[in-house]
């Protein structure tokens, strides 16, 4: 997966135990098989109490595992050709039970002998009743599971079930999603500090009037959860914008230009890449007013100023050896892209710069795809096809790890 965001491909075995939660998980399967994931799936006895094999087997194509001692398949010591026929493996939901069973190395049912027998990453996510979850004795099974290099995806909050409120919750597929990329990932990111900016900026003429524009910030937090699933440290500046801010990842909110250079000036030594891919308004208004102008007090000729080039100053930094980090810019542009794209990494001392055509339904501002063109400081173009903006992310962040290395 080195610039994928994908499980096309990839042995995925999902252990299911008995959790009203597991209902959910269902849907979990079916997301993996879109994405062309071959999904094996192991219930445990208590797991189809509550949700037919029928059910997962027809959700995955393929034959749902039970037993131990089943008659078919005997031949093919199941608990060790499960565990070798991975990639990763997924318990969900992990009971009390379950995950008693596993901190102790208990091999009394498939499921339990197949994650013994595996040499893969073990992704965990415990769903039960919140005093279950708080009790001490799971708290430290869910230690030892984590000592064995395991990887805990911490429940949500929330109600239950049984009525109950309080941590133990299955999480969202979305944080589930991004812990399997993570352990798949090639970690060529890991121990690295990447610095991304996303969004637009606002600039105020009063309380409720403001300069902007369309960024939504899609592209931009694609590349902060990309880096971190390839293991960086991450920090997004970010300005206003209707998303959850990734997993992982320090994010920090702000609203003008002013704000984001301030920001990304405070945190830009000790980088190691930096992504500027913010729409950052060009203009702020000379004067602010502290409350609601009314119409008949708005002149036509309200005077501008203008903001700082974020980008610019930092590769005049780098120019004047001040700064380290690899440099990554984005041009947003409606015509002449390659020869607009390649003043701007000249002119600001870019060592990549990704350019698309706004005008483009596919690619402009508030679209899920985008289709880029990577320009290099060596001179190379690279002709990106359409993408979705978590693929067009990581192969952005394949040519900056490429050029740290």
């Amino acid at each position: 997966m080195t610039d994928s965001a994908s499980f096309a491909g990839r042995r995925i075995l999902l252990g299911v135990s008995g959790s009203i939660a597991l209902y959910k998980v269902a849907d979990w399967l079916r997301s993996l098989v879109r994405e062309d994931a071959a999904v094996t799936v192991v219930m445990t006895e208590a797991a189809t109490r509550f949700v037919s094999p029928l059910t997962f087997a027809a959700l995955s194509g393929r034959p749902v595992h039970t037993s131990m001692f089943a008659a078919q398949g005997a031949e093919t010591i199941p608990h060790i050709n499960l565990a070798k026929g991975a990639d990763i493996v997924l318990l969900a939901p992990a009971t009390a039970q379950t995950v008693a069973r596993l901190a102790h190395g208990l091999a009394d049912d498939l499921l339990a002998t197949v994650v013994l027998a595996a040499r893969v990453p073990v992704v965990i996510c415990p769903a039960m009743n919140s005093n279950m979850f708080l009790h001490p004795a799971t708290t430290a099974n869910l230690d030892i599971l984590a000592g064995y290099g395991y990887r805990i995806v911490a429940p949500d909050c929330g109600a239950m079930a049984c009525g109950d409120c309080g941590p133990g919750r299955l999480p969202e597929w979305t944080t589930v999603r991004d812990e399997l990329l993570t352990a798949l990932s090639p970690g060529d990111l890991a121990g690295r500090k990447v610095l991304v900016t996303a969004g637009p900026t606002r600039e105020f003429a009063d309380p409720v009037r403001f300069l902007s524009n369309p960024s939504t910030g899609r592209m931009g937090y694609a590349l902060a959860r990309a880096a971190r699933i390839r293991g960086a440290e991450v920090t997004l500046i970010s300005g206003p914008v209707d998303l959850e801010p990734p997993a992982g990842v320090t994010t920090i909110a702000v609203v003008s230009a002013l704000d984001m250079h301030r920001e990304v000036m405070a945190r830009a030594g000790g980088q190691d890449i930096i992504i500027k891919n913010a729409a950052v308004s060009d203009f702020r208004f000379a004067a602010v007013a502290e409350r609601k102008m009314k119409k008949r007090e708005i002149s036509p000729d309200c005077r501008l100023l203008a903001n700082p080039d974020i980008l610019a100053e930092l590769g005049e930094m780098r120019r004047l050896g001040g700064l380290t980090a690899v440099l990554v810019g984005f041009a947003a542009e409606s015509g002449m892209l390659l020869a607009e794209g390649e003043r701007k990494l000249q002119a600001k001392n870019l060592d990549l710069l990704a350019v698309n055509d706004i005008l483009a339904d596919d690619a402009g501002f508030a679209a899920d795809t985008n289709r880029v063109t990577l320009l290099g400081r060596d001179g190379s173009q690279e002709h990106l096809p359409l993408l979705s903006k978590e693929e067009t992310a990581h192969r952005i962040l394949g040519r900056a790890a490429a050029l740290l290395r």
